[in-house]
């Protein structure tokens, strides 16, 4: 088994692929070496592929614990169960799961903690990366799109913004496990 502070090892190694030196500063940090790295995530490949291991929300409290807070969601008819963990390397964001009628998890992400602000829109557009999820750019942005996942943690949003001289300028915003990785340049006008 893994730890809390070891399941954040498996977020980072996601988020390598986009931002490598926020990733090695997090893991430095987080004081585990590159080699302990490799291995939490063999682990956690093997476990979540392994018939033996939970399935559902008990795959996630065999890992970090019972969920710091567990919510329903109702959407129309359907109730769906949203469990959340407080991760120390993102204290102002909680890692979410959420649960279907069935036990499926649909979705597992960081999300912003109810308790804290977004950071600011930033005048030139220019979102930082691992500072925004989401939601935040659902908040900020009128005109959001989100386009089919080419991965299970992976995200991709378009969003538009009035560039100031009256027209829209468009971007496309990457994410894993919810977090923003990277802003394109504005997009060209189809």
């Amino acid at each position: 088994m893994i730890s809390r502070s070891e399941f954040q090892l498996v977020l980072l190694r996601r988020m390598a692929d986009y931002q490598p030196g926020l990733v090695e500063h997090a893991r430095q940090g987080l004081g585990f070496t590159v080699t302990e790295m490799r291995d939490t995530n063999a682990w956690w490949q093997r476990y979540v592929r392994s018939r033996s291991s939970p399935r559902g929300p008990e795959r996630f409290r065999a890992i970090l614990g019972p969920a710091d807070e567990e919510t329903d969601l109702r959407t129309g008819d359907l109730v769906s169960r949203l469990y959340h963990w407080i991760l120390p390397l993102w204290p102002e964001l909680r890692f979410e799961i959420v649960v279907g009628p069935g036990g499926q998890v649909w979705q597992e992400w960081l999300v912003r903690a109810p308790d804290t602000e977004p950071p600011a829109p930033p005048t030139d557009q220019a979102l930082e990366p691992w500072q925004y999820v989401v939601g935040d750019l659902e908040r900020m942005y009128p005109r959001v799109r989100h386009l089919p996942e080419d991965a299970p943690t992976r995200w991709q949003s378009e969003y538009g913004y009035d560039d100031g001289h009256g027209a829209i300028a468009r971007r496309r915003a990457r994410f894993c496990y919810g977090l923003l990785q990277e802003v394109s340049e504005p997009l060209e006008s189809p």
